[in-house]
């Protein structure tokens, strides 16, 4: 009999797939886990046909190692999904499947919930203990005694075995004897959370059940919707109704946030609000925890998964209701390896599933908005905030030629001191964390650059240390010139850690949070100081844009923001709508209850007519004004766009390999698609490698599409592809 062929998927650079023999006696299952050699490793695959004959010759196959698994980890629904992510990303399949896999399910662990074991006194012994303590004969030791008393304590339930692991270390050696003379009995369970609502919801506002009918009347069918409210108009609320809705008619529910470590308060409105087993997926789990949770959601026990981009990649055989919180955020975006856009495949999966998507946000991406002109998005509008909150009051403050104290004008540190001394809250946000951006020498003009990238190192004044917020490289602070040894050095800029020093001189009496990376890296960092702010312990909050997702300050009357014209001459066609963005959202955490909110934008450009949109008109102009410039510049979301990028060790190998990528994409069927480039990237160096890049805009998706996979299936027999390393990105978000 001839040995059978199947085809793998492995985690690998190549844009090619594996053939190998499989054992004969075992079922061929498409989507299952197989453990092959790879050269001189043994690597984890995943399984996609049988093969009737192999392109490679029979004396090279080599055998399949062994089979993981005897049902598909990546069942059929989600494996389709991410061979067409494969293809519009141009990413190698076996490594699109790996990363849909938790580290655990890649290294091979079976694919095995955890179960619960429980203990038990079986009913005749707890009959002899209830009367003589006949019992005691058969026992030995304290500990022995000790367990037998809290099983019977239990009154026939059943004990998990944590609690008896509190008696002793030893616990199970003194149980088995207890065990083998059929004194106890062990018991298996899977262990599934569940949670238990405690907590209803208020009313809804005319607009948020208006929202609410339009969502679930689309239930069991495909259809975006944009759910477009402003800063505080009870997104939330509307998802959870949602959610309740779905869940009555059996189906799991997939909530994708940015960054679930910023959004705590999320997760506590959620647990007291829906029933039903409910996990995370994210990067603060650990692998244990988060084969768990994937499991679960796999295997369709999770009712509810909350989760940051990777968690649109795992299986759901029961998904009816997909939910995308602020769609317009970057985090979504892979920005390395395979690069997937979180929302456009959860676009993906729920037309292949028929249910809904909703994409919620204050300030929608302009994609989405795009969308909803086209009419391929239904629009729901929620323009009035909850409540009696009334939305807060915008202005410019020109700071041109005005005294600055650390970077705070005379009249924001005049309006911060009125609005404490009103019992008021204030958060003054600028977007770098540290003590100042650059440390200068006075007499020589040098930086204190980092020696593995094109960036200044940010000065820690804390710390007493030099970082790259780049690479990760930190160096000790120098006390003299690392050029010519003066000591006259200056701080220049500004970051988080000396705004809330020049906060802490001018209100000593006043309690500060700052949130940043730098003050939330521990464990609990974060949540005790977003405590402190939303109870308003804390007056003066100092923050990044981690204060700017989600959270609801009840206190917080003012917002100082310190860097809005940073956003205004940016390199990268976004940085308009990023700064827009930004600023919205930030704005939105003001005035959130009864006191009306004011926010305070310090700008060097006062007359800019973008930012004089965005202040007096609203977002919805701004993002109107901006959408028509990107449609006569051809720039998305009306033309599409890729990016190839390429790193290595000198500046010459990466440009004159793109140069190479650029005469082949060059064929008399590509006319309409133009090739710019190559040049460096923004930023070059990062980390001792030097990076350029490639830009590839098109009109048309096949175009761009088409030229691609030409270029997949060419570019290994390029010259210079062995001494760079590459990678495509389809739809970037920026051009770093």
């Amino acid at each position: 009999m001839s040995k059978r062929l199947v085809q793998v998927a492995l985690p690998s650079p190549l844009y090619r797939l594996f053939d190998y023999f499989w054992p004969s006696a075992q079922p061929i299952v498409r989507g299952a886990r197989v453990l092959v050699p790879f050269g001189q490793r043994r690597l984890v695959g995943i399984v996609l046909q049988e093969l009737t004959e192999s392109d490679v010759p029979y004396a090279r196959l080599r055998n399949v190692a062994k089979v993981l698994d005897s049902v598909p980890v990546l069942p059929e629904e989600i494996l389709s999904a991410l061979c067409w992510a494969s293809r519009y990303y141009h990413h190698p399949l076996g490594d699109v499947l790996s990363s849909a896999l938790p580290t655990l399910l890649r290294k091979g662990r079976p694919a095995l919930l955890q179960e619960r074991e429980q203990w038990r006194l079986l009913p005749e012994v707890a009959i002899a203990a209830s009367e003589h303590d006949q019992h005691r004969a058969t026992v030995r030791g304290p500990v022995q005694t000790a367990l037998l008393a809290r099983l019977a304590n239990a009154n026939g339930e059943t004990v998990d075995a944590s609690e008896l692991a509190a008696i002793s270390t030893r616990w199970r050696a003194s149980i088995k004897p207890l065990l083998d003379r059929q004194l106890v009995s062990c018991e298996h369970s899977l262990a599934l959370p569940s949670n238990v609502a405690s907590d209803t919801g208020p009313q809804l506002l005319e607009e948020q059940q208006q929202a609410v009918d339009a969502i679930v009347a689309s239930l069991r069918s495909f259809q975006p919707h944009l759910l477009h409210g402003v800063t505080g108009s009870g997104k939330t609320e509307v998802y959870l109704r949602c959610i309740e809705a779905a869940r009555q008619q059996g189906m799991q529910v997939l909530v994708l946030v940015p960054e679930i470590s910023l959004t705590p308060q999320l997760m506590q409105r959620f647990t007291q609000r829906l029933n039903g087993c409910l996990v995370s997926l994210h990067s603060g789990l650990n692998d244990s925890e988060r084969l768990q949770n994937w499991l679960l959601a796999a295997n369709g026990y999770a009712d509810i998964v909350i989760g940051t981009r990777s968690a649109v990649l795992v299986p759901m055989p029961r998904l009816g209701l997909v939910l995308i919180d602020e769609e317009h955020d970057g985090s979504l975006k892979q920005q390395d390896g395979f690069r997937y856009h979180a929302r456009d495949f959860a676009l993906l999966r729920a037309r292949n599933r028929q249910c809904p998507v909703v994409l919620g946000s204050a300030t929608p991406s302009f994609e989405s908005l795009h969308n909803v002109t086209r009419k391929r998005y239904q629009y729901l509008p929620l323009n009035r905030r909850a409540g009696e909150a009334m939305p807060p009051e915008l202005a410019l403050l020109d700071i041109r030629r005005r005294p600055l104290t650390e970077g705070i004008s005379d009249r924001l540190m005049d309006a911060i001191r009125t609005h404490l001394d009103n019992d008021g809250q204030v958060l003054v946000f600028i977007n770098r964390r540290g003590f100042a951006p650059t440390l200068l020498c006075n007499d020589c003009g040098a930086a204190a650059d980092c020696r593995r990238c094109d960036a200044h190192m940010t000065v820690h004044a804390r710390s007493n240390r030099l970082r790259c917020h780049h690479c990760g490289a930190e160096r000790p602070l120098p006390v003299t010139c690392e050029q010519c040894s003066s000591e006259n050095l200056d701080r220049i800029g500004h970051g988080t850690e000396r705004i809330a020093a020049a906060l802490t001189a001018e209100f000593p009496d006043i309690a500060i949070a700052r949130i940043d990376r730098d003050s939330t890296r521990r464990k609990g960092a974060l949540e005790k100081q977003l405590a402190l702010a939303v109870s308003g312990e804390a007056r003066l909050l100092v923050g990044t844009q981690m204060l700017a997702k989600g959270h609801h300050f009840p206190k917080l009357t003012l917002v100082g923001i310190l860097d809005a014209d940073r956003g205004l001459f940016g390199t990268d066609f976004r940085s308009l709508e990023h700064m827009g963005q930004l600023t919205i959202q930030v704005a939105g955490r003001a005035g959130r209850e009864q006191r009306r909110g004011t926010v305070l934008i310090q700008t060097r450009n006062p007359d800019n007519p973008m930012l004089q949109t965005l202040v007096e008109e609203g977002y919805d102009a701004f993002a109107r004004i901006a959408l028509a410039d990107r449609q006569l510049a051809e720039l998305p979301p009306f033309a599409y766009v890729a990016l190839v990028r390429a790193e290595a060790s000198d500046a010459e190998s990466s440009i004159t390999f793109l140069r190479q990528v650029a005469e082949l994409l060059q064929q008399p069927d590509t006319e309409t698609l133009h090739v710019l480039g190559p040049a460096p990237a923004p930023m070059e160096r990062v980390a001792g490698r030097y990076r350029a890049q490639l830009l590839l805009q098109a009109d048309k998706r096949s175009t761009l599409n088409n030229s691609l996979s030409w270029l997949t299936v060419n570019i290994g027999d390029l010259s210079g592809v062995r001494r760079t390393r590459w990678s495509i990105d389809v739809d970037p978000v920026d051009l770093y």
